[in-house]
């Protein structure tokens, strides 16, 4: 069912601009409207965004992307998920506060700004808003809800022209985004500090209420790209902000044409990208264990 009074007649919410009328089609994205495929308690983000509770998420259909490797490529691509409008898209968010979130995370919100914006009209919530995007962000749009997101959780996926074109089918895709994380870097930096009859984790981590950690996937033989990911953050970003540097990639989605990705990230891999990590003096980083790619760890789809 479409929510008429709510869909958009020119969109350019995204980098993508194509102006699609969506009251009579969908967009780039392949979505006319708000969508959702589901929206819980989720306990496998980083860690101090999941935290305790776990993150309050709700994952949105479409994308502006075209990665041929997306685990949620029934989203992405396949436009599963269920119409709602913005009035109960703010419902959701006073729900996943009252289910005990540690915050609200919208996950991939690009294409969707302006249906999100309505909705943070009609309820802020009061606990943290993540931001968690493919990175391939309109800064013009983001200016829009800046004044609602705590959080900013982007991927920075390719350095390189040639693989995002060849992956993600935007050739300017690192322009594009690393002027959306310049402007995601201005959020300052807060940690909550345990109160006086709170138990401090056993790992040290802190819950993050306000900053930016971008989320880069380390890529069967990517590994160069990866170095030059590593060098931008180095040098481009404050020291306030977090790398999350994953190894979870996992062959899914449409890779039949693309051999090279039909296998994982290696241990050599992985490892040649933490320590250069560490050799360039970043600090503020999250590592994954290579146990964390797998299908297991993909969302089953509520809508």
């Amino acid at each position: 069912m479409l929510f008429m009074a709510t869909l958009i007649e020119k969109c350019f919410a995204c980098p993508v601009r194509c102006g699609a009328n969506r009251t009579e089609r969908a967009g780039f994205c392949n979505v006319q409207g708000l969508k959702i495929a589901k929206y819980y308690l989720h306990p496998f983000e980083e860690p101090c965004i999941s935290f305790n509770k776990g993150s309050g998420t709700v994952f949105f259909t479409g994308c502006n992307l075209k990665c041929v490797f997306c685990q949620n490529y029934e989203l992405s691509r396949a436009a599963r998920g269920m119409e709602i409008t913005p009035a109960r898209l703010a419902d959701i968010f006073r729900e996943l506060e009252d289910a005990g979130a540690d915050n609200i995370s919208l996950v991939t919100p690009s294409h969707l700004i302006y249906e999100i914006e309505k909705a943070f009209r009609l309820y802020r919530p009061k606990i943290p808003v993540v931001y968690n995007s493919g990175g391939y962000d309109s800064v013009e749009s983001l200016k829009r809800i800046d004044e609602y997101i705590s959080i900013y959780l982007p991927d920075m996926k390719w350095k390189s022209e040639y693989l995002s074109k060849r992956y993600s089918g935007r050739s300017d895709y690192f322009d594009v985004a690393a002027k959306a994380i310049a402007f995601m870097a201005n959020k300052p930096l807060r940690f909550e500090e345990p109160t006086a009859d709170e138990t401090p984790r056993a790992d040290g981590v802190k819950k993050m209420l306000s900053g930016l950690i971008v989320r880069h996937m380390v890529m069967p033989m990517g590994v160069t790209d990866t170095l030059a990911i590593l060098k931008w953050f180095k040098n481009e970003l404050p020291d306030t902000a977090y790398l999350s540097l994953m190894s979870q990639y996992t062959p899914f989605g449409d890779i039949e044409a693309f051999p090279e990705l039909k296998r994982g990230v290696t241990a050599r891999e992985y490892n040649e990208a933490v320590n250069a990590a560490f050799a360039l003096g970043i600090t503020n980083i999250f590592v994954q264990k290579r146990s964390s790619a797998g299908e297991k760890y993909i969302p089953k789809w509520d809508y």
